[in-house]
Order: structure tokens, then C-alpha cells, then sequence
């Protein structure tokens, strides 16, 4: 990932399906292994019984882990979102947080599963939860990672 953290938190606020349905990214450390999002309860993203429209808590999760594993990996490796459930809890009430993290270790992971150009398919889970700290959903992201063909281990030749 090319664009610089703060940058890219800017774009995405402004990106047409988060500004338009209350969904604001607070915060993506410099080293992309933290991302904070969250949502407020507006009159435009109720549902009708008057709390969070289950498509706007599941769009808050969208993009962020694909997102933060380009920008720790790099261009060399193909990223893409492959599969996403959302569990619903209870209703979300007021503003409704994600918080995606990433630990070296899962990088590490995904690094060592790739090497040898082998597709990957980790599995994150994001709890979403209002103010009080209650788990309001729960979302599970499957993705697809990559070492380009360029970037892959060398195969060894036996002595």
C-alpha cells in the first residue's frame, strides 16, 4: 500500500458509502496493524424498529483487514477479501466501535504460509460493540493472500 495512514483514513471518510451512512474511521496506526472505526446511530442508518441497520454494521467492517494486511505485506503479495459472515447479538444502540487488530505474530504467520507462493486463508474476527462495551456483532473476515510469482522462495535443489 502506497498511500500514508493518515492519507488513507482521510479518503476513507470521505469515500461515498462511509460518509453517507455515518461510518467514520478514527484512527489507523502508522504501521497498519490497528485500525478504529465507528458508527453513529443516525436517523438515516436506522432500521425500523430504530436501531442499527445490520448492512451498515456489516459494511463497517468491509475493507479494514485487507486493507491493513496490504499495507504491512507490501505490493509483492496479492490480497483480497474471500469471505465474510456477520452474527448478530443484540441491537446496536448509539455509536456502535470496531476495532481491527493485528498481531506480528499473525503477520509472521501469513508470511511463513506464503513463501512458498501457496495461496492463504486466514480468518480474522471484529466484535462490533456500543457504548457500554456489549458485543452488539460479530463479523468473521476470510482472506486471500498471495506471494507474488516474482517474490517466491527459490526451490532447492537436493545435495
Amino acid at each position: 500500500m502506497t498511500i500514508p495512514p493518515r492519507l488513507l483514513r482521510v479518503i476513507f471518510n470521505l469515500w461515498p458509502p462511509f460518509f453517507g451512512t455515518g461510518i467514520s474511521v478514527r484512527r489507523i496506526s502508522a504501521d497498519f496493524h490497528e485500525i478504529d472505526v465507528e458508527a453513529r446511530l443516525r436517523w438515516y442508518n436506522r432500521n425500523i424498529v430504530g436501531t442499527h441497520f445490520g448492512g451498515n454494521l456489516f459494511a463497517m467492517t468491509d475493507p479494514f483487514y485487507m486493507t491493513m494486511l496490504m499495507g504491512i505485506l507490501g505490493p509483492d503479495y496479492v490480497v483480497w477479501d474471500k469471505d465474510a459472515a456477520i452474527e448478530f447479538v443484540k441491537p446496536g444502540r448509539g455509536t456502535v466501535t470496531a476495532r481491527f487488530r493485528l498481531t506480528p505474530d499473525q503477520v509472521a504467520a501469513v508470511r511463513e504460509a506464503a513463501a512458498g507462493g501457496e495461496k492463504v486463508l486466514p480468518q480474522y474476527v471484529v466484535e462490533l460493540t456500543d457504548p457500554a462495551g456489549d458485543v452488539v456483532a460479530r463479523v468473521r473476515k476470510t482472506l486471500y493472500i498471495r506471494l507474488k510469482s516474482g517474490h517466491r522462495n527459490a526451490p532447492r535443489l537436493a545435495a
